[in-house]
């Protein structure tokens, strides 16, 4: 089991890099952090946990960039992962998005790991031109699409909402392979989807009892062909061994906490209690 943790972001409290570099001295595996390029004031999308247009935290409309944030925390570690819970690539240019990837890939020595959603705020995503009935297409167009273009010499997609000729495109990032894991409800559609186009599943805060998902993933992966498991990151919950070790046998890969927004000092205090709570090996 890996362990790793999530700074929702924001203008306020520690930043990224601090954070980071705390996480991984305690021991941590992982770094997430979130993204939203802005929210609209006015909306028709209910918020998933409220179930209305109200939103659980103000953090929502002060998220940072998740990938100057990362690149920024790459700057000041070394070993930790660095990864998105979750980003909205659909919300960006997908040549330029990959661009950006693949730089905090390459300056990082290979640590980033994606991962992605669809999108519950459907107002945001048409602010950024992308129908909310088609937001998986096009998410899957543009990972494929930034595949090409992080693994081809010269590489090209022809798409509905992607294309683009014959191009070069540096750096290619250090991995062959970026994962890209999938943040979403637990439902036999996103599994489907995650068993076609990416490399695992993130779960929702809110998803607590995830026996028959995982099991369902695991059945839908085998199935579909796929090689070795998925991984599967539990998001949210506490520090509960027991709890940890059933979602092991589970077939869970990696468990990741929130962690407070709060001044350095506090946050590096809640870091070496949760990673001694974890009996992890900080990091001199």
């Amino acid at each position: 089991m890996r362990y790793s943790v999530v700074l929702f972001t924001s203008d306020r409290g520690i930043t990224p890099p601090a954070a980071a570099r705390a996480a991984e001295a305690a021991g941590f595996d992982a770094f997430y952090v979130p993204e939203h390029t802005h929210i609209p004031v006015k909306r028709e999308a209910n918020h998933p946990g409220t179930g209305t247009a109200e939103l659980p935290d103000e953090r929502y409309m002060r998220t940072l960039d998740p990938w100057v944030s990362l690149a920024a925390a790459a700057a000041v570690t070394s070993r930790i992962r660095l990864a998105t819970a979750v980003s909205l690539p659909v919300e960006s240019d997908p040549i330029t998005l990959a661009k950006t990837i693949a730089t905090v890939d390459y300056l990082s020595g290979g640590r980033v790991t994606v991962g992605a959603g669809f999108g519950w705020n459907t107002d945001e995503l048409t602010d950024h031109h992308v129908p909310a009935g088609k937001r998986r297409t096009v998410l899957r167009e543009y990972l494929e699409a930034m595949r090409a273009l992080w693994t081809q010499e010269e590489a090209s997609y022809d798409g509905e909402f992607v294309s683009f000729g014959a191009s070069w495109a540096y750096p290619k990032p250090v991995q062959s392979h970026v994962p890209v894991l999938i943040g979403a409800g637990g439902t036999e559609k996103t599994f489907a989807w995650i068993c076609a186009n990416a490399d695992g599943w993130i779960t929702t805060p809110r998803e607590v009892d995830i026996d028959d998902q995982v099991c369902l993933l695991r059945t839908m992966w085998a199935d579909a062909g796929r090689s070795g498991q998925p991984e599967i990151v539990a998001l949210g919950g506490k520090p509960d061994l027991v709890r940890i070790g059933h979602l092991a046998s589970l077939g869970v890969t990696e468990c990741a906490f929130g962690m407070p927004d709060k001044d350095p000092a506090e946050v590096v205090a809640y870091l070496g209690r949760l990673s001694a709570k974890l009996d992890l090996t900080p990091v001199s």
